[in-house]
């Protein structure tokens, strides 16, 4: 066997015995409840409108969930003062209903890496929306 032949062999087994070995996390979904409801200003009538959200967050790991659930009325908050700020059009409309998904996402995932120092929302999800 050559010198080249043996090192690779070498190399490889070294690289299998003292590799990290990285098990995936399972992905987790925890779903808001109750729905989130928020009122807005209607700007042709000045009258209250109102938007219902069910949401779902997918969580990086099925572990999470209990991290989620302690820091739930500062999630149920963040998203509520988004509804609220945001104009009929925008809540009314398809890409405006993506826009406010788009905002809720990253002001949740800024709010957990500030509280817990992890990436832990991989998603949210905006599986029922309603508004008046």
């Amino acid at each position: 066997m050559s010198f080249a032949l043996k090192t690779t062999i070498a190399v490889l087994l070294f690289i299998i015995t003292f590799a990290p070995t990285h098990a995936r996390a399972e992905v987790g979904y925890y779903g808001f409840e109750p729905d989130i409801v928020a009122n807005y200003i209607s700007q042709s009538s000045k009258k209250l409108g109102y938007v219902r959200v069910t949401v779902d967050l997918m969580l990086e790991d099925v572990n999470n969930i209990t991290v989620v659930e302690h820091h739930m009325p500062l999630l149920r908050d963040a998203i509520v003062e988004i509804l609220s700020q945001e104009p009929e059009e925008k809540i009314k409309s398809l890409t405006g209903r993506e826009e406010i998904r788009q905002k809720c996402n990253e002001r949740l995932k800024s709010l957990l890496q500030q509280e817990t120092g992890n990436n832990i929302v991989r998603d949210v999800l905006f599986t029922k929306y309603l508004y008046h």
